[in-house]
């Protein structure tokens, strides 16, 4: 693959990045302010951003590639951004694999109560239950059925939950739901359809823990500039020049892991591009919360106390670390694609 970004693909870069940093959170009491919350939702629409993987003129081709939907997710990590993403494009995703018609209003995916997974429902009969994740706005969360003939895609309700861990992207329970069959649906979704929308879905993830991690450390960086402590700035202190080089390294490698995931989810076969998504995700999982504690560590006693934003940081990275499995879950999906001890795919 080329690791480079294309002249497109850098303009997109920095159109999310002037998107977030004209209309995200600057403080933790920002995510209190509804006008500005607001504006950050008309800009997101705005851009058209949520239909990238929307096909044009019918087809099954989606506008843009995982790699560009993955930049403007890495974007919106950095700045915190407060509006629904992760989950519209996932919900997206699944119904182009479907063949269904696009949502005709905004909705997200439903997945099991350990987020290890979308919720897959063994019998026709049964009720849903699940955690509707980035569930700001959305009135319905999709999840799976499973017939005689592989998959089909069902709709559950749901309402905004409470902020929960990530004071940015609230979760809402799904308790014993009835569920509708999408009834647009063109064919029903196979296991392998399955294997690639969950690679596609790790590498989102592992891109907003990307920008997650950019977004703390340089928030750090700007702080160490500017804080004194015997008559100088603390970033001149060669502990907190160590502490931060370390976070730039972690984040260098997640960013390389994330950036082939992506390329992956468009390009290999299901069973390879979800092993390589779940390398990134157990990679970036792992380098997420070390750097956003880092950060955390760089503020000192500030970095304790809920005004600074460093903790939204890490809330941030620990439900995105958990977003269709967190480390362990995915080494498991890795040793089960190399035949290696039990381990489960990406439906188990």
């Amino acid at each position: 693959m080329d690791v480079r970004l294309s002249a497109d693909q850098r303009a997109l870069r920095e159109a999310a990045a002037r998107l977030v940093d004209d209309h995200a959170p600057a403080s933790v009491a920002d995510l209190d302010d509804t006008t500005r919350a607001a504006r950050l939702e008309a800009a997101l629409v705005r851009s058209g951003w949520r239909e990238l993987r929307v096909p044009d003129d019918g087809g099954d081709r989606p506008p843009a590639s995982a790699v560009e939907t993955a930049i403007v997710a890495e974007e919106l990590g950095r700045g915190l951004a407060d509006t629904s993403f992760l989950g519209p494009t996932l919900a997206t995703e699944l119904r182009r694999r479907a063949a269904a018609g696009p949502a005709t209003a905004h909705e997200t995916v439903l997945l099991r109560s350990d987020l290890s997974g979308i919720v897959v429902v063994e019998d026709a009969d049964m009720l849903c239950s699940g955690i509707a994740i980035d569930v700001r706005g959305a009135t319905s969360a999709l999840a799976l059925v499973r017939t005689g003939h592989g998959y089909d895609l069902v709709s559950v309700l749901v309402t905004d939950g409470p902020r929960g861990h990530d004071l940015t992207r609230p979760t809402g329970t799904v308790e014993r739901a009835p569920f509708e069959v999408l009834r647009d649906a063109g064919r029903p979704l196979t296991t392998e359809d399955i294997e690639a929308w969950s690679a596609f879905a790790l590498a989102l993830t592992c891109a907003d823990l990307v920008g997650t991690m950019r977004g703390a450390v340089e928030m750090a960086r700007s702080y160490a500039g500017v804080r004194h402590q015997y008559g100088v700035a603390i970033g001149t202190f060669q502990s907190v020049h160590h502490m931060l080089a370390d976070a730039f390294v972690s984040i260098e490698g997640s960013s390389s892991v994330a950036r082939h995931a992506a390329w992956a989810a468009d390009t290999l076969p299901a069973g390879e591009a979800l092993a390589a998504a779940a390398t990134a995700k157990a990679y970036c999982a792992r380098a997420a919360r070390e750097v956003c504690e880092t950060s955390i560590q760089v503020h000192g006693g500030i970095g304790m106390t809920w005004e600074c934003l460093a903790h939204i940081h890490l809330r941030r990275a620990l439900l995105s670390s958990q977003v269709l499995g967190d480390v362990g879950a995915n080494l498991a999906r890795i040793a089960a694609h190399r035949k290696i001890g039990g381990g489960h795919d990406g439906l188990r």
